[in-house]
């Protein structure tokens, strides 16, 4: 009987073949996930704005930011935007206001966004009150000062911290704006 060997060397070809329709197809899938690629970053979106009346590309960064590789090491969670006291501070996207009063010793501002994400902003002296439905834009409170009673800013000057968090991870605010480049996804080969 003889061996066939154009059935045992198209059969790995066949399975690889099908392997890559496979990812082709669920490819769209998974990128579209609401609020972020496959990998739960955000991606930017048109509803959301800067926390404070400035262009995107003039936030003022003072510390961008950079998460830790586990949630127990030290790393900075959101980003610090240069501000001055008194200045208002604005929601960055739809959603309503979750929590507003003091942490730790600083007023701090938090807007459950429609697409799930959440917004903190500190320290914020809010006049947006906890329930307050609010539309990206919309004033939340102004950049509390120290001298105003909030315990010092890990800024070295006055600034506006902004987290944002999906489920209980945090993500980049500014990609959320654009600011950040997309994340891409290589072949294995290109490692």
């Amino acid at each position: 009987m003889a061996h066939d060997r154009t059935s045992a060397t198209t059969r790995p070809r066949g399975v690889a073949l099908v392997l890559s329709a496979l990812l082709l197809a669920l490819a769209p899938v998974a990128s579209a996930a609401p609020g972020g690629s496959p990998e739960g970053a955000p991606v930017a979106s048109p509803g959301w704005v800067p926390p404070l009346d400035r262009a995107p590309g003039a936030l003022g960064v003072l510390a961008p930011f950079d998460p830790p590789l586990h949630d127990w090491l030290p790393g900075h969670r959101g980003v610090d935007l240069a501000a001055a006291a008194g200045e208002p501070v604005l929601s960055p996207a739809d959603g309503v206001v979750t929590f507003a009063g003091p942490v730790a010793g600083r007023d701090v501002v938090v807007v459950t966004h429609d697409d799930g994400l959440r917004t903190s902003l500190e320290p914020v002296t809010p006049v947006a009150a906890r329930g307050t439905d609010v539309a990206a834009g919309s004033v939340l409170g102004t950049v509390q000062a120290p001298e105003d009673g909030a315990v010092a800013s890990h800024c070295a000057g006055t600034c506006v911290h902004w987290g944002v968090r999906r489920a209980e991870r945090y993500v980049d605010p500014l990609a959320l704006l654009g600011e950040r480049p997309p994340i891409v996804l290589l072949p294995l080969g290109n490692r």
